[in-house]
C-alpha cells in the first residue's frame, strides 16, 4: 500500500517531529549558505557584503541555530518519559519554535545588511528559546522522580545559552565583535557541550557504572560532572586566545594539562568501551566515533599549545581542535542520536540502516577534510570547498530523508 503524502499537520503530532524538522531545515540551509560563500570566495572570486564578519556570523548560526531546535525535539520526547509525566503536546511548543526559525531567517538578512537587524534577530531567537526553557522548568517542577539531574543540567545549560544569545545581540549593537565571539564561546562550552554530555550520559549505557564501577559506587555521577567540567574549562582558554597575547608559559602549561587530562580520560573510556562492549552495531559505532572525536579535540588542543610553547607563538594547529569538537563530536553525536530517536518514533528499527550509515560516513569525511584544511594551509581553499560540499551532502541528505518521515504517519501505523 502506498504511503500517505507529506502533510505539515503531522509535524504537530509529536515534539520530535516539530523540533527535528525545524532544526533539519535550518541545518541544511546553514550548510548551503556556507557552501555558497566558500564557492564564491575561493572558486569564483566573488565578494559578498558582510555587515557582520563572516567568522562571527558562522559561529553564531552554527552554534545557536539548529542545535536548540534539536534539543527541543529531543527533550520534550525523552524528558516526559524520564520524569514519568504525560507526553507534551507539540502544538504548545509551536510558537516558540516558529520564533526561533523566524529569528534565524532575519539573522541571515542582518549579517549581510545591518548589524542592528542581526542583533534584533538574536533577541527574537532568545525569546523563543526562553519560552522553551520555561516549559521545561514546569515539567521539572511537576515531576516527583528522584533523579532529575540530567534535565536540570540541560535546563541550566539552556539558561547559559539564552544569556549568550542576548549578550551577542548587545555586543553587535555596541559594535564589539570581539566580545560577541566571547559570548559564542560561552554558549558553545557552557550550553551546547553540557547538553550533549548530559544526553549521552543518560542514553548511552556505557556512560553508567561500566565506565568505572568502583568510582561510580562512591560518586555515581562522576563522569557526567567531570566531562562537563572539562568542557567548561575550555571557555577561559578560548577567552585567552581572543584577548591575551602572548600568553605566559604557565598558562599554556595549565591548558596542556587540562586538555591532556581530557584526552587521556576519553581515550581510556573509548578503550574500555571497545574492550567490554565492542562495536556490535552501526548505531553503537556512530556513538563511539562521536565520543572519540571529543578525545581528539582535547588532544589536538593540547598539541597546539605545545607547538605554540615550543615555537614561541609562531606555530599552532589553527582551527583543527575547534572543528574536531563542533563537526566531529557534536555533529557525529547529533546525527547518531537524532537518527536513533527519529527511527524509533517512526516505528522503524533503532539500528542504523545503510542510508543512515552512508550519511554518517560522509559527515566523517567532511570533518577530516576540515581538520586537514587547518593543518595544511597550502591547500586550505580546496579542502574547505570539498569539506563544505561533504558537510552539505551529509546534513542535507539527513534533512531530506528524515524530514520526509516527520510529515507522514508512523511506518507501523501507530499514532505519534
Amino acid at each position: 500500500m502506498a504511503r500517505e503524502r507529506w502533510q505539515a499537520r503531522w509535524l504537530l503530532a509529536a515534539p520530535h517531529r516539530l523540533g527535528f524538522f525545524a532544526a533539519a531545515c535550518l541545518l541544511a540551509c546553514s550548510a548551503l549558505w556556507w557552501l555558497a560563500w566558500m564557492l564564491s570566495r575561493h572558486a569564483l572570486g566573488i565578494a559578498w557584503f558582510w555587515a557582520v564578519s563572516p567568522g562571527l556570523a558562522h559561529g553564531l548560526w552554527f552554534a545557536f541555530g539548529f542545535m536548540p531546535l534539536f534539543f527541543t525535539g529531543f527533550v520534550f520526547t525523552a524528558g516526559p518519559k524520564w520524569l514519568r509525566l504525560p507526553p507534551v503536546d507539540a502544538r504548545s511548543l509551536a510558537p516558540a519554535v516558529a520564533s526561533m526559525v523566524a529569528g534565524w531567517g532575519l539573522f541571515v538578512a542582518g549579517v549581510h545588511m545591518q548589524p542592528l537587524l542581526a542583533a534584533l534577530a538574536l533577541v527574537v531567537v532568545a525569546m523563543g528559546w526562553t519560552a522553551i526553557l520555561r516549559r521545561l522548568a514546569r515539567l521539572l517542577g511537576a515531576s516527583t522522580v528522584g533523579d532529575r539531574s540530567h534535565l536540570r543540567v540541560i535546563l541550566g545549560a539552556g539558561g547559559v545559552g539564552a544569556l549568550a544569545l542576548l549578550a551577542s545581540a548587545a555586543c553587535l549593537v555596541a559594535g564589539r565583535e570581539d566580545a560577541a565571539r566571547a559570548a559564542v564561546q560561552a554558549g558553545l562550552w557552557g550550553f551546547i557541550a553540557p547538553v550533549f554530555v548530559a544526553a549521552a550520559h543518560r542514553l548511552v549505557p556505557f556512560f553508567g557504572d561500566l565506565a568505572s564501577p568502583r568510582l561510580a559506587a562512591w560518586w555515581p555521577q562522576w563522569l557526567l560532572w567531570t566531562l562537563i567540567g572539562l568542557c567548561a574549562a575550555r571557555w577561559p582558554f578560548a577567552l585567552a586566545d581572543l584577548w591575551w597575547w602572548p600568553q605566559s608559559a604557565a598558562w599554556r602549561a595549565l591548558q596542556m594539562s587540562v586538555d591532556g587530562s581530557g584526552a587521556l580520560l576519553v581515550v581510556t573510556l573509548c578503550w574500555r568501551w571497545a574492550r567490554l562492549q565492542g562495536l556490535r552495531t552501526r548505531m553503537v559505532t556512530m556513538l563511539y566515533i562521536g565520543f572519540a572525536w571529543l578525545g581528539l579535540c582535547f588532544a589536538l588542543s593540547a598539541l597546539s599549545q605545545a607547538l605554540l610553547w615550543a615555537s614561541q607563538g609562531t606555530r599552532a594547529l589553527g582551527l583543527a581542535a575547534p572543528h574536531a569538537f563542533t563537526m566531529g563530536f557534536l555533529g557525529s553525536t547529533m546525527l547518531a542520536m537524532t537518527t536513533r530517536v527519529a527511527s524509533g518514533q517512526a516505528g522503524r528499527s533503532l539500528a542504523a540502516d545503510r542510508p543512515a550509515w552512508a550519511l554518517f560516513l560522509v559527515l566523517q569525511l567532511a570533518v577530516l577534510l576540515r581538520i586537514g584544511a587547518a593543518l595544511w594551509p597550502a591547500v586550505e581553499p580546496a579542502l574547505l570547498i570539498v569539506a563544505a560540499l561533504a558537510w552539505s551532502g551529509a546534513v542535507g541528505g539527513w534533512a531530506l530523508r528524515y524530514g520526509a518521515w516527520f510529515g507522514r504517519p508512523r511506518f507501523d501505523g501507530r499514532p505519534g
